[in-house]
């Protein structure tokens, strides 16, 4: 909603196009320099300042589908690149500062998980509303996602800071590395906050159909990350280095900027939801209640993963050093296949959440459907890509003639089993935008614990097949999940879930 008179006619550029007694249109072209010109998606808007709803109600389209996907998969694809950079600025500090990174690393991911609770509940409660056509509601409920994330942000924070020195030496830190790992730990664990507002102002916007501002918001805050990065670790001109502290404050100063880009565009009249964030922010624990409900779920299918993983990585190690090299090789490489995978499950929960708030079951299931089939063949170009140049991916990474050996038979069986990895992560996606978030979870238990850590344990332990043990269980359980995740989907039981 937008009143004249809440913009400044010497700072726009306004024109009134009619003036029916009932009905004003008003023609805004922003000017407020790069800022504007990068989050605002048109040159002109169209508001309509009677005009309550959000909703589109359109038919799901592939186009549609394609312009939500694609920058959730160039912001994943920053991510990546980042760590890389990260890593590589860091390993200048010697062995003891990559630690410190790792460690740290480990303990986020568990953080995260906790994240992505209010991020997957805040996306099916909002897309909702927003399909409702409900602004009040999701404008509401968005702001609700802020104040948990934020909570939960700021209480581990604390948590983090207080205790750095026992949380890194139950992670096993030595003597030597703990002073680099405890300062790197406060800096970047410490303002937990941050991580948390980003997370909740991202699934607020990519609910709204706005995925576009928090691709362009973490492609700023990565750039900052990288120049500060070189400046605070080994410092330019007459500023000294700081080393991993650095690096850390780098990484903390990135996600500031994040989360004020975030803001803006929120708080701006050019966001599909507007928030003001000077009013007064009351707590309605139904709202809260109605998104952990949601993302509860989520957050323990991760925590369920995470802890699956670092068991049969255990295993992994016992079988020898080559094949634990070969094992991160081929994860590493085969992160790149769950890109599209992660953009395109982004689409599907929130046209799913979208169509069913405006209850559309028929365009919510062609949302789920067609997002999985455009995930899952670009996956498999993805796969071919594994397939046939498997041997210059390894040798990218090692001159190991033993560990590429091994590198290329796992990426060849990574690669035929693309489509049941992107059902894994598509539909998955597309169930938790309908509010269905408990049986991706008992599947997630089913298939990493029942499948994978028990398979690792018989194929590779027991039988002695090694890393292809390791991995055709990882392909076993692939299938099963992606299977029945997708049946569950075509079921349509999932359709009747309560979210608001």
């Amino acid at each position: 909603m937008l009143w004249l008179h809440e913009y400044n006619l010497e700072n726009s550029n306004i024109k009134i196009l009619d003036k029916l007694p009932n009905r004003r249109k008003i023609e805004i072209t922003p000017i407020g320099g790069f800022y504007d010109r990068l989050f605002t998606p048109r040159r002109k808007h169209m508001i309509d300042k009677n005009d309550q709803s959000i909703g589109k109600n359109k038919a799901v389209t592939i186009s549609m589908i394609l312009t939500l996907a694609l920058p959730a998969i160039i912001e994943n694809v920053l991510q990546v690149f980042l760590g890389v950079a990260d890593t590589y600025f860091v390993s200048k500090l010697g062995t003891e500062a990559i630690a410190a990174v790792g460690a740290t690393n480990l303990t986020m991911n568990l953080f995260i998980s906790l994240f992505l609770a209010v991020s997957v509940g805040a996306t099916a409660v909002i897309s909702r509303y927003v399909g409702g056509n409900n602004t009040k509601q999701a404008v509401n409920s968005s702001k609700q996602a802020l104040i948990l994330g934020l909570f939960i942000g700021a209480v581990f924070g604390v948590v983090n800071v207080i205790f750095a020195p026992q949380i890194m030496s139950m992670l096993g830190a030595e003597d030597a590395a703990l002073a680099y790992s405890i300062p790197y730990y406060r800096i970047v664990a410490g303002p937990l906050f941050l991580v948390g507002g980003i997370y909740a102002l991202s699934s607020t916007l990519r609910a709204s159909g706005d995925t576009k501002s928090p691709m362009k918001a973490a492609a700023i805050s990565n750039v900052v990350n990288i120049i500060l990065d070189y400046i605070l670790i080994f410092g330019i001109f007459n500023i000294p280095g700081m080393g991993i502290k650095g690096a850390a404050l780098a990484t903390t100063i990135a996600r500031c900027v994040n989360l004020i880009l975030l803001i803006r565009v929120l708080g701006g009249y050019n966001s599909p939801l507007h928030i003001d964030f000077t009013s007064k922010w009351t707590i309605e624990r139904k709202t809260i209640k109605a998104i952990l409900k949601i993302g509860f779920p989520a957050a323990i299918e991760k925590i369920i993963m995470r802890s699956g993983q670092l068991l049969y990585g255990g295993m992994i190690i016992s079988i020898g050093t080559a094949a634990y090299a070969a094992h991160n090789i081929a994860g590493t490489i085969e992160s790149f296949s769950y890109l599209p995978g992660m953009g395109f499950g982004v689409a599907a929960a929130t046209l799913v959440g979208q169509q069913l708030g405006a209850k559309q079951k028929s365009q919510a299931v062609k949302a789920g459907k067609l997002s999985y089939m455009l995930g899952t063949g670009l996956m498999m170009m993805v796969g071919l890509v594994f397939f046939v140049f498997a041997r210059p991916l390894a040798t990218l990474f090692s001159k190991d003639k033993e560990v590429i050996d091994q590198v290329v038979i796992v990426l060849r069986i990574i690669a035929c089993f693309q489509p049941f990895l992107s059902s894994t992560l598509v539909t998955t996606s597309a169930l938790q935008g309908g509010g269905d978030t408990k049986f991706p979870m008992y599947i997630s238990l089913l298939g990493i614990w029942g499948v994978r850590v028990l398979g690792v344990y018989i194929l590779s332990i027991k039988l002695g097949f090694g890393l292809v043990g390791v991995w055709s269980a990882y392909a076993l359980d692939v299938t099963i999940r992606g299977t029945i995740l997708w049946k569950r989907f075509m079921n349509g039981r999932w359709l009747s879930s309560n979210v608001v």
